[in-house]
């Protein structure tokens, strides 16, 4: 098919005129579809229906294999490798395979000892978000981990689960 519309801001072609306009809140960085139950705002109206199962909890895609089920297609996917036990994501410094590109990304971190996640409080710096998230309790004294036997809390999961062993004894 001929790619009739070009983009006058960059390299980029394509057949129809929709994708074209699509294409263009890129280099606009315009939003013209809005949540009506939240301030969310996007680019395309695909976007917009992918956001609004937040919102109603609708989960319309299912595994053929169990009971998992997803309001995205890509995480149903992602999903299917682990039944098919597929890595398709390989590491070009060493033979590290994933099922997930958020997987390969956190495992290149080690090649490059990167900490891209940084407290705000203090010098700290991770390469997992998770980390920092758990960090942050040291600054905010969150504990959101409770004991459903007593009324301990902490700041780790971990630490639950150490705790939790008091009461099998």
């Amino acid at each position: 098919k001929e790619k009739a519309f070009c983009c006058s801001k960059c390299t980029y072609k394509c057949s129809r005129r929709s994708d074209l306009t699509r294409h263009l809140y890129t280099h606009t960085k315009e939003k013209p579809f809005s949540c009506s139950q939240c301030s969310y705002k996007c680019s395309t109206r695909s976007n917009l229906t992918r956001h609004m199962y937040t919102h109603t909890k609708e989960k319309p895609f299912s595994c053929s294999q169990c009971s998992y089920k997803c309001s995205e297609k890509s995480n149903l996917t992602q999903h299917m490798y682990t039944h098919t036990k597929e890595k398709p994501f390989s590491c070009s410094k060493c033979s590290y395979k994933c099922s997930t590109t958020s997987n390969l990304t956190q495992h290149m971190y080690t090649h490059t000892k990167e900490k891209p996640f940084t407290c705000s409080e203090c010098s700290y710096k991770c390469s997992r978000k998770e980390h920092l998230t758990q960090h942050m309790y040291k600054h905010t004294k969150e504990k959101p981990f409770s004991c459903s036997q007593c009324d301990h809390k902490c700041s780790h999961k971990s630490s639950l689960t150490q705790h939790m062993y008091y009461h099998t004894k």
